[in-house]
């Protein structure tokens, strides 16, 4: 059975750093691209940052430079470093976990993690 199960979120100020964590189990995540994917209040999800297997990391433009994902292979864990946050980042971050073969798709999902930026 696959989990992933997140964590690190919370309420924080502008301009300050959150780091959310996903620890993942039943599958092995250097075979997936992972991803964090987030949804804010009427928005619709939208990919916030996503690591290949090979681990080279890819970021949404509203992110770049603020956002760092890695991840820890010993742990099974993907990592999103957030700094200078700002109020239009508050939303539910969701952990993914993508593998795609000939005929086959893996697809998993957390249950999210809430971010709230407010003063």
């Amino acid at each position: 059975q696959v989990q992933l199960v997140e964590s690190g979120g919370g309420l924080v100020q502008p301009g300050g750093s959150l780091r959310l964590s996903c620890v993942a189990s039943g599958i092995t995540i250097n075979l997936y691209r992972m991803g964090w994917y987030r949804q804010g209040p009427g928005k619709e999800r939208e990919l916030v940052a996503s690591i290949t297997s090979s681990g080279i990391g890819i970021y949404g433009d509203s992110v770049k430079g603020r956002f760092t994902i890695s991840r820890d292979l010993p742990k099974n864990t993907v990592y999103l470093q957030m700094n200078s946050l700002q109020p239009e980042d508050t939303a539910v971050y969701h952990c993914n976990a993508l593998r795609l073969g000939i005929s086959r798709r893996d697809d998993y999902w957390g249950q999210g993690t809430q971010v709230t930026v407010s003063s």
